[in-house]
């Protein structure tokens, strides 16, 4: 490629080929990873319960269960909310991209609490510790179970959201590039020159524009050239002289 030769059409499809099939190798592997990692979570954190004991341990057996199992329903049922906010986001996002554009409604938290006291409600009662010793014992076999099975669930939701968050990010990256950053539009503020330079200046500093008064100010001094005193006979015989000019005429 260095010498300006374009690609062959044929090497072009099979460079994507081979991208494909690598691509492919490596979901498969990643699936195999979290089966893995899912099967020793669950070794770890969900073992079978002691059911050897006497009634009054059995039943202090099924009440920590059914606490657990609270818990876990409780925390499960959280991250699923943020799964589904996430695809919502997702989904935005995704529309960002092709569109440029899409409104993102900010979440309704009182009915999202709402919604989950009633989940809590009505899948998570009270176990009944009423019966026998193998009343109780079936009860606990019950109560592991449904622990282990809200424990697989609650891991599987948690891997969602970090796959989601892991697209989020991802789509907002694309969506900066794509568009960029819009600057939000400034404000008109007509501002004196006083102003200016108080904003730019600081409030210590004083500062006016009035140009006028920084003026140098010059006064115009008015000299009166003193007029030499006349001969008033002189000018007697002036005005006679005019006097005769005008009578001749």
């Amino acid at each position: 490629m260095s010498d300006g030769k374009k690609m062959t059409s044929s090497r072009r499809h099979h460079l994507k080929s081979l991208m494909l099939q690598i691509a492919a190798t490596w979901i498969e592997t990643e699936k195999l990873e979290l089966v893995e990692a899912k099967q020793n979570y669950m070794a770890e954190n969900c073992p079978n319960p002691d059911m050897s004991g006497d009634l009054a341990a059995l039943m202090e057996i099924c009440k920590k269960l059914s606490q657990a199992a609270d818990k876990i329903d409780d925390e499960r049922y959280d991250v699923e909310s943020k799964v589904v906010k996430a695809n919502k986001e997702i989904e935005d996002l995704r529309m960002k991209v092709v569109e440029l554009g899409g409104v993102k409604k900010p979440a309704l938290k009182k009915e999202a609490i709402a919604a989950k006291e009633n989940h809590m409600a009505e899948n998570c009662p009270a176990p009944d510790l009423s019966g026998d010793q193998a009343a109780l014992m079936e009860t606990c076999k019950k109560l592991a179970a449904i622990l282990d099975r809200l424990d697989e669930e609650r891991y599987d939701a948690e891997a969602k959201v970090g796959k989601a968050d892991k697209e989020i990010e991802d789509l907002k990256i694309k969506v900066v590039d794509l568009v960029g950053v819009k600057k939000p539009a400034l404000k008109k503020v007509r501002m004196s020159a006083d102003s200016m330079l108080a904003a730019l200046l600081g409030s210590k500093h004083k500062v006016t524009m009035d140009l006028r008064s920084s003026l140098k100010q010059v006064k115009k001094e008015v000299k009166e050239e003193a007029t030499e005193a006349g001969d008033w006979r002189k000018n007697i015989e002036d005005k006679a002289d005019r006097k005769k000019m005008f009578e001749t005429s």
